[in-house]
């Protein structure tokens, strides 16, 4: 970098040290108010900035790219970047990163945390003992269901699938999985996870897990055909990202019996969520807080900071995506 510091533009409210470090090297313009920018407004917030660093709800596409033309990185703070056209990036010579790693295990504790609610329907029973309903012990009082035992089918073996994987361990469970690409043996071995094809796991496991990401290849991976194969005794986790699963399907196969329950941190359209489900007892709703931890989203957004500041400095950041677009500048 040279003596005058890039102007850097933060579109959502950050940790104190995260701008403490950005404003070391950078002019920090932030966002600490929070309230997310209109693409007109975040356009003309770059104007003047030679960094991006942004999250999932902020939409950096080829529009916006060349309304910014003095742009030179894009760093987000998350492991998915769907918000963000990295090819539209790439040709544009803009380095775009993402946070891996630092958010795996606190986004499977999560998946677990949605398993285990939904099988023991913990959400709906609570909302009886506030409303009063509860009169007292009964031998088949709001009966669930184990997951001890249990075969566990994860769909996406990437890092936080293993995470989830391992966790079973401590359960007694069989664990099968499909990925696009079948894992390195060792890594299964570690997991203690079985490859099967994709219709096999739908028609085998207790919990289903989605962990892979958001793209028009995994557009409704979960819709209709796909939940008439699974268990009607079956529970569904969508814990990675809204769109995967096609919601009115799920909501229609929740209503009839088709499958018994489902956990969901993640919704189309969100935060806009299908109304469909408040209407259910049993799915278990969270609002997108799989890596919200606050060591976890602390990571993160110093991970995110420190991409920003390589970029910037003209070095390779840890966690860059385009690795092309260094030579495109």
């Amino acid at each position: 970098m040279t003596n005058r510091k890039p102007r850097v533009l933060v579109t959502r409210e950050v940790f104190d040290e995260t701008l403490d470090y950005l404003r070391q090297h950078c002019e920090v313009l932030a966002n600490q108010d929070d309230v997310p920018y209109a693409p007109d407004a975040l356009a003309a917030k770059l104007a003047d900035c030679e960094g991006l660093m942004c999250c999932l709800t902020d939409r950096v596409d080829a529009a916006l790219l060349a309304a910014v033309p003095q742009l030179k990185v894009v760093a987000n703070i998350a492991v998915g970047y769907n918000n963000i056209d990295v090819p539209a990036c790439t040709a544009r010579g803009v380095m775009a990163t993402n946070t891996p790693g630092v958010l795996d295990d606190s986004t499977a504790d999560l998946a677990w945390t949605l398993m285990l609610g939904t099988a023991r329907r913990l959400p709906e029973v609570e909302r009886r003992i506030r409303a009063g309903e509860w009169t007292g012990w009964r031998l088949k009082q709001w009966l669930g269901v184990d997951v001890h035992h249990a075969t566990l089918g994860i769909v996406g073996m990437g890092r936080i699938g293993q995470a989830i994987a391992r966790r079973a361990a401590g359960f007694d469970m069989k664990v099968i999985y499909h990925n696009r690409n079948r894992i390195a043996p060792e890594l299964e071995r570690k997991a203690n996870a079985t490859y099967v094809s994709f219709d096999d796991l739908l028609a085998q496991a207790d919990f289903i897990v989605l962990q892979v990401p958001y793209s028009p290849q995994t557009h409704h991976l979960i819709g209709a055909p796909q939940l008439a194969k699974m268990k009607p005794t079956a529970i569904l986790i969508n814990s990675t990202r809204g769109g995967v699963v096609d919601d009115a399907a799920l909501i229609g196969a929740l209503k009839n019996g088709m499958i018994r329950g489902a956990g969901l941190d993640v919704f189309e359209n969100e935060p806009k969520l299908n109304p469909g489900f408040l209407e259910l007892d049993n799915v278990v709703l969270a609002p997108h807080i799989g890596s919200s931890t606050e060591a976890t989203r602390k990571a993160m957004a110093m991970l995110a900071a420190q991409n920003l500041v390589a970029a910037l400095r003209g070095e390779a950041p840890p966690n860059l995506l385009n690795p092309e677009a260094r030579s495109r500048r």
